[in-house]
């Protein structure tokens, strides 16, 4: 169902998360490297935005349960124990070669005006979309219960003054405790990584983004328009749009105005963006992109909703975290 207000909101904190761990400690929100990283070389990079993703249920979990997704239950064949291993070495294999997935290129990459992650965004949103419309002719495409699924729902008091609030409080912390009050240090840089996993987590309960259903149904507006649910084109203009406005004002890592360099990030001593351009290219990138997006059109699942679905669903998560790392080494 079409929810404009969860969206909204939910895409507001996926800025907070994403911009803030840019402009306070230079890194780019890139899931499926700090997933990767967590796993395989655990550091203080790494970890802390990865705990502070799963810590996100909690809140969640004991004040608005109701924004938790209701997963489908995984069958206990060993054909689709298979078939889940086989979408997360997808994940794995196709964000190592894409060197990306919707956070790292959609989200940051986009707003950071990068043509790199640009054309990945086109390869591997193009590759879900037909993906989920024409592979078991779209039935992986849920239907709304006999209603169509641009229907708009809104949500109950207590679950708006809880988002609400919680968009209020990343807000300030973004914008005014940490400039303000916090001075650059390691422990700084280590706290707030762990704040922006956990805006980064909240916004994508919130926003709709961790329940695959809801991100297959924003596909089938190709074929079946009883299916679609446009929520998540709220994420372009509420996460991304904000998310380029913060990189146009600040110019991280660029060169201003008299040849100065932008400020350092507010909590780190240096930038530490992506230095890869449009002529690193190869088919590795490319074919990645295409892996990513067929899994990602085949079950609606990218790298920060797994790592959520996990937790709440160990046994998928299980199978789903093994094909990962196997398709991330090879």
């Amino acid at each position: 169902m079409f929810t404009p207000i969860h969206t909204t909101l939910g895409a507001l904190l996926l800025f907070q998360g994403s911009s803030g761990l840019l402009v306070h400690n230079g890194a780019v929100f890139g899931i499926s490297s700090l997933l990767s990283g967590c796993a395989l070389n655990p550091s203080c990079d790494n970890v802390p935005i990865i705990a502070g993703l799963v810590s996100s249920l909690v809140p969640v979990y004991l004040t608005a349960p109701s924004l938790i997704p209701n997963y489908p239950v995984l069958p206990g064949s060993w054909a689709s124990i298979a078939a889940t291993v086989g979408i997360g070495f997808l994940l794995g294999w196709g964000t190592k070669n894409g060197r990306g997935c919707t956070s790292g290129h959609m989200l940051c990459g986009i707003s950071r005006l990068s043509p790199r992650s640009l054309i990945a965004t086109a390869v591997f949103f193009t590759t879900a979309l037909l993906t989920a419309n024409f592979v078991k002719g779209g039935s992986n495409i849920p239907a709304c219960n006999g209603v169509p699924c641009y229907t708009p729902v809104y949500p109950s008091t207590w679950e708006l003054g809880f988002m609400a609030c919680t968009t209020l409080v990343a807000a300030i912390t973004n914008f005014i405790i940490i400039p303000r009050n916090v001075h650059r240090s390691e422990k700084s840089r280590v706290i707030f990584s762990y704040v922006a996993g956990l805006e980064f987590g909240l916004g994508l309960l919130m926003s709709g983004m961790a329940d695959p259903a809801k991100v297959l149904r924003f596909f089938a507006f190709l074929t079946d328009h009883s299916r679609f649910d446009p929520s998540l084109a709220l994420i372009i203009l509420f996460g991304i749009g904000p998310s380029l406005f913060t990189f146009l004002k600040e110019k991280p890592g660029q060169t201003l105005e008299k040849g100065k360099p932008a400020p350092n990030p507010t909590l780190a001593k240096e930038w530490r963006l992506p230095t890869a351009t449009v002529g690193d290219i190869d088919w590795r990138f490319v074919a990645g992109s295409v892996a990513f997006g067929l899994a990602w059109g085949l079950r609606g699942v990218c790298p920060g909703p797994a790592i959520l679905r996990t937790v709440l669903q160990p046994t998928w998560g299980l199978a789903t975290m093994v094909g990962y790392i196997v398709g991330n080494v090879l």
